[in-house]
Order: C-alpha cells, then sequence, then structure tokens
C-alpha cells in the first residue's frame, strides 16, 4: 500500500506548481490552467485522506465531495474560456495586464 505522505507530497508539488503558474504567467490561458492544477491538487488531497481515513468504514463522503470539486472545477473552465474568448474578441488579447479595465 501506497503511503498517505506520498499522495501529500504530490498533491503540495502540483499545488505549488499551480501556483507558480497563476503568479508568474501573463497569458491568460496559463492562468486558468494554473487553477485547474490547484484544483486538482486539492481533489487529490481530499481523496488521499478519505481513502486512509473514511474508506475502511464504507463512507463514501470523500467522493462526493470530490465530484463536487469537479464540478466547479467544469464550470470554472466553461466561465473563465468563456470570458476570455469574449476579451479577446474585443481587445484582440489575451494578456492578463492589458486587460484590467472594465470599458475600453
Amino acid at each position: 500500500m501506497i503511503p498517505l505522505y506520498w499522495f501529500l507530497v504530490l498533491s503540495a508539488f502540483l499545488f505549488s506548481l499551480g501556483l507558480f503558474a497563476v503568479i508568474t504567467r501573463r497569458n491568460t490561458i496559463a492562468i486558468l490552467m494554473g487553477i485547474e492544477l490547484m484544483l486538482n491538487a486539492a481533489n487529490i488531497n481530499l481523496l488521499s485522506f478519505w481513502r486512509y481515513l473514511h474508506a475502511p468504514r464504507g463512507d463514501m463522503d470523500g467522493l462526493i465531495f470530490a465530484l463536487i470539486v469537479f464540478v466547479v472545477a467544469a464550470a470554472e473552465v466553461a466561465v473563465g474560456l468563456g470570458l476570455i474568448v469574449s476579451a479577446y474578441r474585443r481587445r484582440r488579447t489575451v494578456v492578463a495586464n492589458e486587460l484590467d479595465l472594465l470599458k475600453g
């Protein structure tokens, strides 16, 4: 059986990579991908704790919570890509620093 800390280290690495992408990238698509990495890291963390703490008892709470996070991530991608496409059509750029005004 794989130890719990391996999953936690993987989750921390993916979350750090996603946070690095959000902080350092200027492209809004890359920022959106970084946010997705952070959500997937949170899911790995949730599922690993569920597996080691609650799965032997037969609880399904962790799986349901992870499913909810997947649904939120899918909705975030749909709304985020819609906003990015709309901003690109209006401004002809996807650079986050140039999309800081509400009117333009």
